[in-house]
């Protein structure tokens, strides 16, 4: 009878346990301990990978050292990788850092991006999924937990729900929600909030059960984990990795890349699937690695950690050449020995059975019972609200940013004075570029502040088809709206008051609704960039030096537009600055009328005694051209608006992962 060792309790006479150590156990005996077990029905999906390739093309040097920049070299990622899992097991893939099991399990979810080669196929049930199927068919719980601090969990898994699943009620919605939190023992903190770096809220591990709970609420076959224990401690790594067995206990195939895990686990994990430099090493039952690695004459010492001990034989060294060499053959030797094993044979044989196989069962992708695209967006939009309205000082500083640089305008400046020699039209000409120049800032900090987070969380979902990442940027603008118009009416209405601009109630609500729309654009602009510019400061400067540009060539307070080249004029019609400084000259100073100290008069001064003066001279016809700036300036709105959905819609193509 063949024999495999398996790790088993080695107990004295009076029953007490007293260590863990590998021994010899029968194959028989295992089939009885598992016949005593649970029930083994025949497994209902099958997964299979066959010769997985992928490389890349790289250039040899940096940017600045010109001669190797321009040589490019190939590198091989992933090289020839083939396994098989079915139904009820969990398949923990190990290695050493840039090994490519994360590689792996995003060249199968059809995460992989485009700036490399793959090859290979992939089936399920026998039959081949097309690359565009991938994302259907798998649910892939990423390294990271993104997932929105101010929700609860119930409430985020309900969101999730929500996006999910069309032909369910709210009752059942509710109803597959609590279901869910049962399976991942979650119940106990449904009303707790999920918490972030600013405030507490639930620990790490469950933490990592919500961003698996989210991915089942979709009913997923086969489930890909990139490292769940990473930043746990060692008790909730091996909650979490019994968990997972458990899910895949229950007609599943769960795969988990693990750095480190407990000996405890060797007993967990139904397949262990070792990498190294892209190559899959070994492929088998535990009881079948101590025993391969012990007829290549690698024996686990005892007491020893096996995964530590298997993994150190199989990774390469690269702190020496000599000891890169050495290690390099080690760890090919092992693999050819593998690829020459029963192990590996009994592999391909199951493969080629389930290509085979004349009654194939159908494949299980994903419920695929999505809401419209105008549904989708609602559910967004209350989700955004919901969280970004519970941050109260987010909420306060919105609102009151803009305020707080009014009360330094105003201080400065006091109140405005009707004599020209007192700096009647400098003081508000002075207003009126603060006013224009300074909102978009206000409007970018936000922007850079609280977007980015919301970047991440739209990456994901959407690759994992929940909405389009334009959905995300269309939810988050409509959320801004009735912050971005009680910020500015505070601001107005303070400032245009306190200082005495021009005391008409119709020009007030104009002067209002023109500061408005840079305060606006400086948000949209900035979240416009940041759907192809992944680094939020790159973003800021960006945004930062568009606006100076902008205030420079449209304004007409630097340089009279009329003196300036004609390419510079006829850029100026691309701002809306232009239009929003012609709009607010006219508001204040048509129908003014200045006065003029004779006593103590500037040089010219007293020359200028209407306000009508000031628009002639540095902006002629901008009187009759009022009502169209004001179109013209709105219109900057929906442009970006489109703008920013194609910008979402290119990030769909940088962003695979």
């Amino acid at each position: 009878m063949n024999k495999v060792y398996s790790m088993q309790a080695a107990e004295p006479e009076n029953g007490s346990k007293v260590r863990e150590s590998f021994k010899f156990v029968s194959e028989g005996k295992r089939d009885e301990c598992g016949d005593a077990g649970e029930e083994r029905s025949e497994p209902s999906c099958c997964l299979s990978v066959r010769k997985i390739h992928y490389t890349v093309s790289e250039r040899v040097g940096p940017w600045w050292d010109l001669p190797t920049y321009r040589k490019r070299w190939t590198r091989q990622i992933l090289n020839d990788v083939s396994f098989h899992v079915d139904s009820g097991q969990i398949m923990g893939i190990l290695g050493n850092s840039g090994s490519g099991k994360t590689t792996l399990l995003d060249a199968i979810s059809g995460r992989i991006g485009n700036c490399g080669t793959l090859l290979g196929e992939v089936f399920v049930n026998g039959m081949k999924l097309k690359r565009e199927e991938y994302q259907d068919c798998f649910s892939y719980v990423l390294q990271s937990d993104n997932l929105l601090s101010y929700l609860t969990v119930e409430e985020t898994l309900t969101y999730t729900a929500q996006l999910a699943l069309r032909k369910h009620s709210t009752k059942a919605i509710k109803k597959k929600v609590s279901a869910v939190m049962a399976e991942l023992s979650l119940s106990h903190v449904a009303r707790s909030v999920i918490g972030g770096r600013v405030f507490p809220g639930i620990s790490g591990g469950e933490r990592r059960r919500v961003s698996i709970a989210s991915q089942l609420l979709q009913d997923p076959r086969v489930i890909l984990l990139d490292e769940p224990t990473t930043g746990l401690d060692s008790m909730t790594a091996n909650q979490i990795v019994v968990l997972l067995a458990e899910l895949a206990k229950r007609n599943r195939i769960v795969i988990v890349t693990i750095h480190q895990p407990r000996s405890e686990l060797f007993r967990v994990f139904s397949r262990i699937a070792l990498m190294s430099r892209g190559e899959l090493v070994f492929c088998g039952q535990p009881e079948e690695m101590v025993d391969f690695f012990s007829q290549c004459g690698y024996e686990c010492p005892e007491y020893c950690n096996p995964f530590d001990i298997y993994v150190d034989f199989t990774s390469v060294d690269t702190r020496s050449s000599e000891r890169e060499a050495t290690t390099f053959s080690r760890m090919h030797g092992i693999t050819s020995s593998y690829q020459r094993s029963a192990i590996y044979q009994s592999m391909l044989g199951k493969v080629e059975q389930s290509l085979q196989r004349a009654d194939k069962p159908a494949i299980p992708f994903k419920s695929k019972e999505s809401p419209s695209g105008a549904a989708k967006l609602e559910v967004l939009l209350r989700r955004t609200v919901r969280n970004l309205s519970r941050d109260r000082m987010g909420v306060l500083m919105r609102l009151s940013q803009n305020l707080i640089y009014g009360l330094f305008v105003a201080f400065f400046v006091m109140h405005l004075d009707n004599d020209v020699n007192k700096g009647a039209v400098q003081d508000r000409i002075g207003i009126i570029y603060q006013s224009i120049g300074a909102s978009p800032y206000t409007g970018m900090l936000n922007a850079v502040a609280l977007f980015p987070a919301l970047r991440a969380i739209s990456d994901q979902e959407s690759q994992d088809g929940l909405y389009s990442k334009w959905q995300m940027f269309l939810a988050y603008i409509f959320h801004i709206l009735p912050f971005s118009i009680l910020s500015v009416f505070i601001f107005t209405s303070f400032l245009y008051w306190t200082v005495g601009m021009h005391p008409d109630s119709i020009r007030f609500l104009c002067y209002s609704a023109v500061v408005l729309v840079p305060h606006i654009i400086g948000e949209l602009l900035t979240v416009v960039l940041l759907g192809v510019v992944h680094d939020p400061n790159m973003v800021n400067t960006g945004v930062a030096l568009l606006n100076i540009a902008g205030i420079l060539v449209g304004s007409g307070f630097l340089r009279s537009t009329q003196q300036m080249p004609m390419v510079f004029q006829w850029l100026s019609y691309l701002t809306f600055q232009k239009y929003s400084c012609e709009l607010l000259i006219v508001t204040e100073f048509h129908g003014l009328n200045f006065t003029c100290n004779v006593s103590k008069p500037l040089p010219g001064a007293c020359m200028l005694t209407q306000g009508s003066q000031i628009i002639d001279e540095g902006y002629p016809g901008a009187l009759s051209r009022y009502t169209l700036d004001f179109v013209l300036l709105y219109s900057f709105l929906p442009a970006l608006l489109l703008l920013g959905i194609i910008s979402f819609k290119i990030r769909d193509k940088l962003v695979r992962h």
